[in-house]
């Protein structure tokens, strides 16, 4: 059978404001929501994944397993909006010449910013 991943599930027991946080960061609208529950966000444009965010009645605990990573085409802009929406920085790592910026959204939740 033919498997494509459709979306990416974050845990959260806020579900609008992490749609809004993310929402505005992608640059995507709300495609869909299932009662006070999930929110499903708009994938980008010709990339096919969407992000949703599933409620909880309390934050998942324990260590990051699975982080959003995204490619930008200006690390210092891109943080820059982030922050303005919200987001804290947690961290810059290098290897060799490559350097990404690890943030967290406003629910703690881990993501990478590295240029394209």
């Amino acid at each position: 059978p033919m498997i494509t991943m459709s979306s990416v599930v974050v845990n959260t027991t806020d579900v609008d404001r992490l749609a809004e946080f993310w929402g505005q960061l992608l640059g995507v609208d709300i495609d869909h929501r299932s009662g006070e529950w999930f929110i499903w966000l708009k994938p980008q444009p010709d990339l096919g994944v969407s992000l949703a965010f599933q409620k909880v009645s309390e934050p998942t605990p324990g260590p990051r397993r699975l982080h959003v990573d995204l490619g930008v085409d200006n690390l210092d802009e891109a943080e820059q909006q982030a922050l303005s929406l919200g987001a804290s920085r947690v961290a810059e790592r290098s290897v060799g010449d490559f350097t990404w910026r690890v943030m967290a959204d406003p629910d703690g939740n881990e993501f990478c910013m590295s240029m394209h």
